[in-house]
């Protein structure tokens, strides 16, 4: 990068650039102006030192580069510790005033010579600048270290209408409209003076080459116990998830379901299993509703191996049902155990059907918002209006309903309660 003497190098070397070449253009070719000098001062008129006749370079302004204006950061770390240096990307804006005498259109001469000039040698070459700042009529400039950018400054031409030109020049006093080009030069960085902290150096490097896998997950099934997975059954605690699709085994796989990330029973490229309790999951993490389940191929990486986000697959869903573990009634309120737990926030509703009314009979209660209570597995739900009797028990959380156990042979159905 260049120091603070960047931009004047570039006027400086411009100016140069367009003087070479009028002088070699009047030694060699007819018509071209004799004695024009090239000048880098305030276009006000001869009294601001304007030739007679030759070129003005004049800086009019200065603007950010676009495309390298934030290519330095950050350049601190939180602690304020400077990483990089700071860099500044610019864009110079010349305007060039072409004189002499208008009655033999040296003017004119002059711009089609500098137009030619910029047009075959646009870019500021390392040689071309550095042949200037050594040249002590410009000592000012020796330690200049523009020739060391690695951007090159490279000039085009730029269009200004009739009405950006008209405003360009009413900002100088009193003087008369002349022949003139506008060009732009671009990029010019320019770095600070302070030194960076170095980074640590690398003491180990580990390289890992890993095939791309990625996993999908086309269905979900339910196995309970050691019977053959089923699809479309009851999905209970307790019971072991089993995730079906293609691809599904990678070097670490883990299932994640809610927030939990999981370890599996058993993996295969065509299913993936995990059983719904606790282990594998944390005490009172396993909540009844609507779940989603996804199966993840983790990558270690480093020296130990650290677990990062590796490949994910898409998400599958599925309904965890409560379970009614016991039931009790009093003539004021129903209470009933629950598998899972019950968090905080989840909705709760209790529904009682009555066996022996002669018509049926249904109740349906909602738990009152437990917002800031601990999970629990006992829930007590207040009832009114129901008249003495046996009642068949269902509890529903998120709008996962408990199932009702039934036996063909004899008849019976559970769990039920008595209200007194």
């Amino acid at each position: 990068m260049s120091n603070f003497l960047a931009v004047a190098t570039v006027t400086a070397v411009l100016r140069q650039l367009l003087q070479d070449a009028l002088d070699a253009s009047a030694a060699s070719e007819p018509g071209a102006v004799a004695g024009a000098t090239v000048t880098s001062v305030r276009p006000d008129g001869p009294s601001a030192g304007i030739p007679d006749k030759g070129v003005n370079v004049y800086l009019y302004q200065v603007t950010p580069n676009a495309a390298a204006r934030n290519g330095d950061l950050p350049t601190r770390a939180a602690d304020g510790r400077l990483v990089q240096r700071a860099r500044a990307a610019i864009d110079l804006h010349y305007l060039l005033t072409f004189y002499g005498s208008e009655a033999e259109l040296e003017p004119q001469r002059l711009l089609g010579a500098v137009v030619r000039t910029l047009h075959a040698r646009p870019v500021l070459t390392r040689p071309l600048i550095t042949g200037l700042v050594e040249n002590p009529a410009v000592d000012y400039l020796a330690s200049s270290d523009l020739a060391d950018d690695v951007e090159l400054v490279r000039f085009t031409p730029t269009m200004l209408s009739l009405e950006e030109l008209a405003k360009l020049w009413s900002v100088f006093f009193q003087t008369p409209h002349v022949l003139s080009a506008a060009y732009q030069a671009a990029v010019v960085l320019i770095e600070g003076p302070d030194t960076p902290s170095s980074a640590l150096p690398v003491r180990e490097r580990t390289v890992h080459a890993i095939p791309f896998r990625h996993p999908v997950i086309e269905r979900v099934r339910c196995r309970k116990g050691t019977a053959p997975a089923v699809v479309d059954a009851p999905i209970l605690p307790g019971d072991t998830l089993v995730l079906v699709g293609r691809q599904l085994a990678g070097r670490t796989t883990r299932v994640r379901v809610g927030a939990a990330v999981l370890e599996p029973d058993d993996v295969s490229d065509a299913r993936v299993s995990v059983r719904l309790a606790s282990p594998p999951f944390a005490p009172d993490a396993l909540r009844a509703g609507v779940q989603g389940a996804q199966v993840v191929h983790e990558l270690h990486l480093g020296t130990p191996g650290d677990p990062h986000r590796g490949v994910e697959s898409n998400v599958c869903a599925f309904v965890l049902r409560p379970r009614i573990d016991a039931a009790q009634a009093t003539a004021g309120d129903v209470t009933v155990d629950v598998t899972p737990v019950v968090g905080p926030r989840q909705r709760v509703r209790l529904l009682l059907n009555a066996r022996s009314a002669p018509s049926a009979v249904a109740h349906t209660f909602a738990l009152a918002s437990r917002d800031g209570d601990l999970p629990t597995a006992t829930l007590t739900v207040p009832i009114t209006g129901v008249a003495a009797g046996e009642y068949l028990v269902r509890i529903q959380v998120d709008g996962a309903e408990s199932l009702l156990d039934t036996d063909p042979a004899s008849a019976t159905f559970g769990p039920t309660v008595t209200i007194p």
